[in-house]
C-alpha cells in the first residue's frame, strides 16, 4: 500500500474536470468573463496552500464518496452551479477519463508525466492570472520533491493503488466508444502496438547466457503487435515536453461527450450500495476529511454577482431525465459517517461543513483573492 496515491488521484481528477468544465461553458456560450472567472475560482481552491499542504501529507485514499463530496465542494467554488444529475454525469466523465490513462501509463512512473500534462493544460487556463500561476507552479516543485527520488517499486504500487480504486468502474463514454478504446460493457481495449516503455526493447527476441553471463544463442519469436521504440522519454523539468500525450486535453476538439450506463438499474444498485455501505473505517476517514477540507481558506465575500446553472448534458431534457432515474438512496449533499467515539473530531468535521452553507447570493470578492469556498452552497 502507498501512501503517496492521494495527491496523483486529486490533481489528475481534477484536471479533468477542468477539461470538462471549459468544455461545457463553451459549449452553452456563457460569457469570457463569467467563463474565467469560474475556471480561475475552481483552480485558485483547488491550488490553495493549506489544501495542497493538507492533501500531500502521507494518508490513504479516501473512499469514493469523500472525495466525491470534496469535489462537489470544489466545482461550487464559484458562481457556477450544477445539480445532481450533472454532477453524476461530471464526475462519471473525470473517472473514466483518468483511468484510461492509468491503464494505458507504459510505466508506472509515466503517472507522474500524465499529471504534469495536467497542470501544464491548466496553467494554459489562468495565463492572465500571476498569482494563480505561482499556486500551481509551487504545487508542481512540490510533485517534483515528493515523487522525483521514488523508485521504480514505489510507482508500482501507486498504480496499483490507483487501478484499485476504479477497478469496479465500467461507465462507458462516447468519445471513447467512437474512438474505439472502450468496448460496449465500459472495459476500456489496451493496445497491442505502438511505443514501448522508455529504456525497454521491442520485444520479440530471446537471449540466452552461460552460467559466466555471456550470450551464447539467440532466438526470435512473434510478438503479434506492432510495437516500437520510444523515440525519447519525457522530460520531468517545470517546462519540457512530456512526449507523453496521456492527460492532455481531449476535449479541445468540440465534439460530444456522453456517459451510458448499460444495464441501468444494475448499475444504480452497484453505486447505492457503493455509496450508502457502512464504512469500518468511518472514524478514520472523518479524521482525514475534516483535515484536507480545514485547509480550505474560507474569505467572506462582498460585492454582487450573478451566478448561472450549468448543464453537462446536450439538452434540459436529458438532464431532468437523468435526474429522474437517480436513486433516492444517493445523496452527496451530506456525508454520512458514524464517528460518535470522537465528538471533539465529529464537531470539528460539523463546524468546517457548516462554513461551506451560504444563505446569501453568490458575489464577488473585490481583492484578487476571490473567495472561492465560502460560494460553495448545496447542488
Amino acid at each position: 500500500m502507498s501512501l503517496r496515491t492521494l495527491p496523483l488521484l486529486f490533481l489528475n481528477l481534477g484536471g479533468e474536470m477542468l477539461y470538462i468544465l471549459d468544455h461545457r461553458l463553451r459549449a452553452q456560450n456563457i460569457p469570457g468573463d463569467k467563463a474565467r472567472k469560474v475556471l480561475n475560482d475552481i483552480i485558485s481552491t483547488m491550488f490553495n496552500r493549506k489544501f495542497i499542504e493538507e492533501l500531500f501529507k502521507p494518508q490513504e485514499l479516501y473512499s469514493k464518496k469523500a472525495l466525491r463530496t470534496v469535489y462537489d465542494r470544489l466545482a461550487h467554488a464559484s458562481i457556477m452551479r450544477l445539480n445532481q444529475a450533472s454532477m453524476d454525469k461530471l464526475y462519471d466523465l473525470m473517472t473514466m477519463a483518468f483511468k484510461y490513462q492509468v491503464l494505458l501509463c507504459p510505466r508506472p512512473k509515466d503517472v507522474l508525466l500524465v499529471t504534469f500534462n495536467h497542470l501544464d493544460a491548466i496553467k494554459g487556463f489562468i495565463q492572465d492570472s500571476p498569482t494563480i500561476l505561482h499556486q500551481v507552479d509551487e504545487t508542481f516543485r512540490q510533485l517534483t520533491e515528493t515523487y522525483g527520488s521514488l523508485s521504480a517499486g514505489e510507482f508500482q504500487l501507486i498504480r496499483q493503488m490507483l487501478l484499485i480504486f476504479f477497478q469496479d468502474l465500467h461507465i462507458r463514454v462516447s468519445i471513447f466508444l467512437k474512438d474505439k478504446v472502450q468496448n460496449s460493457n465500459g472495459r476500456f481495449v489496451l493496445p497491442v502496438s505502438g511505443p514501448v516503455p522508455w529504456g525497454t526493447e521491442v520485444p520479440g527476441l530471446i537471449r540466452m547466457f552461460n552460467h559466466k553471463g555471456e550470450e551464447v544463442r539467440k532466438a526470435e519469436f512473434k510478438h503479434g503487435g506492432s510495437y516500437v521504440a520510444a523515440p525519447k522519454e519525457g522530460s520531468f523539468e517545470l517546462y519540457g515536453d512530456r512526449v507523453l500525450k496521456l492527460g492532455t486535453n481531449m476535449y479541445s476538439v468540440n465534439r460530444p461527450v456522453e456517459t451510458h450506463m448499460s444495464g441501468a438499474s444494475k448499475n444504480a444498485a452497484a453505486r447505492t450500495q457503493e455509496y450508502t455501505a457502512p464504512n469500518p473505517l468511518a472514524k478514520e476517514e472523518l479524521n482525514l476529511l475534516a483535515r484536507l477540507m480545514g485547509g480550505m481558506e474560507i474569505k467572506k465575500p462582498c460585492g454582487p454577482e450573478s451566478g448561472f446553472r450549468l448543464n453537462l448534458f446536450t439538452t434540459d431534457e436529458e438532464e431532468e431525465q437523468a435526474a429522474l432515474s437517480r436513486p433516492e438512496e444517493l445523496s452527496y449533499e451530506v456525508i454520512n459517517i458514524q464517528a460518535t467515539q470522537d465528538q471533539q473530531r465529529n464537531e470539528e468535521l460539523a463546524r468546517i461543513m457548516g462554513e461551506f452553507e451560504i444563505t446569501d447570493p453568490p458575489s464577488r470578492s473585490a481583492s484578487k483573492g476571490d473567495d472561492l469556498l465560502a460560494m460553495m452552497d448545496e447542488l
